[in-house]
C-alpha cells in the first residue's frame, strides 16, 4: 500500500463557500499512482468547515450561506463565546455542523466525485485568514 501526505496552505478568502478541488488535486501528483484507494481532505481550524457539493451553479454557494447564516445566527445574546467578535461563536457551530473533513474514493488515479460534485472550503469568519490543511491519500 502506499500512503502520501501533504500539507497545502489555501490563501485567505471571504466568508461563504468556495471550491477548493482543483487545489487539492494541484498539492497531490501523487494521485495518479494510486489505483484504488482513498483521499481524505482535512482542515486544522475550528471556524471553518469542508463538505462537497454542487460544483457548477453558484448560486447553490449562495444559497448554502444564506441557509446557514439563518440557521446559526449571530449575535445571539445567549452565546458565552463572544470575545473574537459576533462571527466567531456562529463560524464554530457551523463548522462542528459541516465537519472537519471529507473522504472521496479514489478510482484509476482520480478522485471518484460525480460529475457535479466539488470540494467546497467553508469559511465561516469574515476575516479567517489562510487555513491549511492536510491531504492524505493511500491505497494500492
Amino acid at each position: 500500500m502506499k500512503v502520501y501526505q501533504q500539507t497545502v496552505q489555501l490563501r485567505s478568502r471571504h466568508r461563504g463557500f468556495h471550491l477548493i478541488t482543483t487545489e487539492v488535486l494541484q498539492a497531490m501528483p501523487q494521485l495518479g499512482e494510486i489505483q484504488a484507494g482513498i483521499c481524505q481532505v482535512f482542515i486544522q481550524h475550528t471556524s471553518a468547515s469542508l463538505t462537497i457539493n454542487e460544483n457548477a451553479d453558484p448560486t447553490v454557494r449562495q444559497d448554502f450561506e444564506m441557509y446557514f447564516n439563518k440557521v446559526v445566527p449571530e449575535n445571539d445574546p445567549e452565546y458565552l463565546h463572544n470575545d473574537e467578535g459576533s462571527d466567531d461563536m456562529p463560524a464554530h457551530l457551523k463548522a462542528a455542523m459541516l465537519g472537519f473533513s471529507v473522504m472521496i474514493p479514489v478510482c484509476n488515479g482520480q478522485l471518484a466525485l460525480g460529475t457535479w460534485q466539488g470540494i467546497y472550503l467553508c469559511e465561516h469568519r469574515n476575516y479567517g485568514g489562510s487555513r491549511k490543511l492536510v491531504v492524505t491519500i493511500w491505497g494500492e
